[in-house]
């Protein structure tokens, strides 16, 4: 049986909170957790550690799980990945609901948003599988006003410090929140021409270019060896699911690589495409979705030259 706010709903509870001082982050927090641990639920923590620090000066944290926000939040895909795992080891032990907080990165933070704002509307879907509160802080002091509003459009659900929970009158359902592909966010040119430019690569020409760009880089073996798997399957999706012409540009540097796969086709049909991992081998969400459990960071948009997978490495 499901306790709080979330009592009498099925599937996932969604709620975000608006916080102006530690103490209204410890106000909404620590009663979410605590009542949790007096229910007898499942309670994570997946906090940066600033807050994990403030949370522990507060609370006998003893009994939660405390995940390394850092290591949670690394990338999209790999965090969705990892918490459906933890959520259906729980359902299997007989969890009737499980509560979960934690720090969704940003720019207030130094990290990129676009792929960000994906996932918070992404996960209304992909953890409506389980019993689910989960509970997103975001600290208006240092989170920008557009990463505040696309939060707001894409939690149904805010907690207030004194103690509310509140309808989100402002929620628009993830297909209604993701914008198209030509619409997406992109980022700016890179400073330069790239130091290799192919067109009509197969996926052995890519590994190959890839390979020869961050040969005399500072990037490791095995993390550079990561990114030839990730734009080799990049030029295939082109290839295979696009249309021509496929174009490969990659731009080297000491210690970070970008590389950018363009077709002439509309991008994939399916707009949680790389978030979410797919049974459907012959789709281009396969590739994608490696591509994202892979890169530092990923972007998919389309412009006047036709769909670019951008992968950072």
């Amino acid at each position: 049986m499901r306790s709080g706010a979330a009592a009498g709903h099925t599937g996932y509870y969604h709620e975000t909170a608006f916080y102006s001082s530690d103490q209204e982050l410890l106000d909404v927090v620590v009663p979410f957790l605590e009542d949790g641990l007096a229910a007898g639920e499942p309670v994570l923590v997946a906090f940066g550690p600033v807050n994990q620090r403030l949370l522990t000066s507060a609370m006998d944290t003893s009994k939660l799980t405390v995940i390394a926000g850092e290591e949670q939040y690394l990338r999209p895909a790999s965090a969705i990945r990892r918490y459906r795992e933890l959520f259906a080891r729980y359902v299997e032990q007989g969890a009737s609901q499980i509560r979960v907080v934690g720090d969704v990165p940003h720019p207030g933070v130094g990290e990129p948003w676009d792929w960000w704002a994906r996932y918070e509307a992404v996960v209304n879907h992909a953890y409506d599988d389980f019993p689910l509160w989960g509970l997103c802080p975001y600290d208006v002091r240092i989170t920008p006003e557009h990463v505040l509003a696309d939060v707001a459009r894409t939690h149904p659900h805010v907690a207030t410090p004194d103690g509310g929970h509140l309808d989100n009158d402002g929620y628009r359902d993830p297909a209604g929140f993701l914008p198209t592909w030509r619409d997406a966010p992109r980022p700016g040119p890179e400073p330069g021409p790239p130091s290799a430019e192919l067109v009509g690569p197969t996926a052995a020409d890519a590994r190959h270019v890839v390979r020869a760009a961050l040969a005399g880089t500072g990037i490791d073996a095995d993390r550079a060896e990561d990114f030839v798997m990730a734009v080799s399957e990049a030029v295939t999706n082109a290839s295979v699911h696009g249309k021509p012409p496929v174009r490969l540009r990659i731009w080297p540097g000491d210690d970070r690589a970008v590389a950018t796969v363009t077709d002439g086709g509309e991008g994939p049909v399916d707009p949680f495409a790389g978030l979410l991992a797919t049974a459907e081998t012959r789709s281009a969400g396969v590739g994608l979705w490696m591509a994202h459990q892979i890169c530092r960071h990923v972007s998919l948009y389309r412009d006047e030259e036709g769909f670019t997978v951008r992968l950072v490495c």
